[in-house]
């Protein structure tokens, strides 16, 4: 076992300040998402979200790789969180006139956080053979992409968006020998799951402002925080131990970041924005029947965030999540009756599932105790997020 290393820092106050300009972007992409229940609004909202979402890794990359802790460290992270503000500002119409808008302060961020975080890295067999170097091949196809329209707009940014995705399997360079400081690095990313689940919270508090009160919205909305807070519960009760546990041990640092940590993550942000939005759904009319789109996305939200910690658990320990993979099945098998059931009673039995999973593991947890091999790593665990 590694012992941890002085400079395995928590995350710095620079860091939660750039994240207040991520959770208005989030805010935005949520509201996009909102107003468009289609397929088509769903796709269109997921490439606007991995564009912002691979900002915001690239930062804690970065952060983690660079003291921000310095002035010249506080100016770039200052920049990247007014990029985040105005990303935020032209999302809602990023695929019409400010489309080229959107696209120059996303690629600005990209090239800042470029020459930042590999200043010493030689440009041809350094730079350009990493993530950050796919820039050369999704800048072009994220600017011919803002000066069409429709379809050919929306194509060409997908195809960015995908060439995005993949770029760590295509171009490793000396990314694949950097090793990250695991409690940092996965406190980032558990900070992310906090913004994305308090959106939730933010999105389901805001809906039950516009309407009355009744007894059924409160029940519902009691429904919807329940839910939130069992997603929280099934994440913190496991994940942060488990992903900052696997980092630690990890030989091959770089292939367990780009699975568990970057794209782990992004499904299970999307997941959880799925979830938000059926849950205003659903508190907006809680006796109402909601479309098979409205409820794909709460029921197969809840599917795909157990689905990807079942991935994630494979990943690490090459076990197979039972429980959580019998769960998300039983989400799927939920599907065809929640679309003819009243909202609140396909939340309730959703609640039921995710709840009852849950408190299932947490006593699984009490009655078999921490692995021997995992103690060392639970005694110097340091808890809660803090500044240093």
């Amino acid at each position: 076992m590694r012992p941890q290393q002085p400079n395995d820092r928590a995350v710095t106050w620079e860091e939660l300040f750039f994240d207040l300009a991520f959770v208005f972007a989030l805010t935005r992409l949520a509201h996009l998402l909102h107003e468009d229940h289609g397929w088509a609004g769903s796709g269109k909202a997921l490439i606007l979200f991995v564009v912002v979402y691979w900002i915001w890794g690239g930062t804690g990359f970065y952060t983690d790789r660079q003291s921000v802790g310095t002035a010249s460290g506080r100016i770039v992270i200052l920049t990247l969180g007014f990029a985040g503000l105005l990303l935020g500002i032209t999302i809602p119409d990023a695929y019409g006139d400010r489309g080229l808008l959107f696209v120059s302060v996303a690629l600005s961020a990209r090239i800042l956080l470029g020459i930042v975080t590999l200043r010493n890295v030689p440009l041809w067999r350094g730079f350009l053979l990493t993530p950050h170097g796919m820039i050369v091949v999704t800048a072009p196809l994220l600017l011919m992409g803002a000066l069409t329209e429709g379809t050919t707009r929306i194509v060409l940014w997908a195809v960015a968006v995908v060439v995005d995705v993949s770029s760590p399997l295509l171009v490793r360079g000396p990314v694949r020998t950097i090793r990250v400081q695991p409690r940092h690095y996965v406190h980032r990313y558990g900070l992310l799951i906090i913004i994305v689940l308090g959106e939730s919270v933010i999105q389901v508090g805001t809906v039950s402002i516009d309407h009355p009160l009744t007894p059924i919205r409160l029940l519902a909305l009691a429904a919807g925080y329940a839910l939130a807070a069992a997603l929280w519960w099934t994440y913190f009760g496991y994940g942060v131990h488990e992903f900052r546990l696997a980092l630690e041990r990890a030989g091959n640092q770089a292939r367990l970041r780009r699975s568990v940590l970057i794209n782990g993550h992004l499904l299970f942000s999307l997941a959880i924005i799925a979830i938000a939005d059926g849950l205003a759904d659903v508190v907006e009319g809680p006796l109402e029947t909601l479309s098979g789109g409205e409820m794909t996305r709460l029921v197969g939200g809840c599917a795909l965030f157990l689905g990807t910690f079942a991935y994630t658990h494979w990943r690490m320990r090459r076990e197979i999540a039972w429980r959580r993979l019998a769960v998300a099945a039983a989400c799927f098998v939920l599907l065809p009756p929640a679309t003819v059931l009243p909202a609140l009673a396909a939340l309730a039995v959703l609640l039921l599932l995710v709840g009852g999973l849950a408190a299932l593991e947490e006593l699984f947890r009490h009655r078999h105790p921490t692995r021997p091999e995992d103690a060392e790593f639970e005694q110097m665990d340091p808890g809660p997020v803090t500044n240093e």
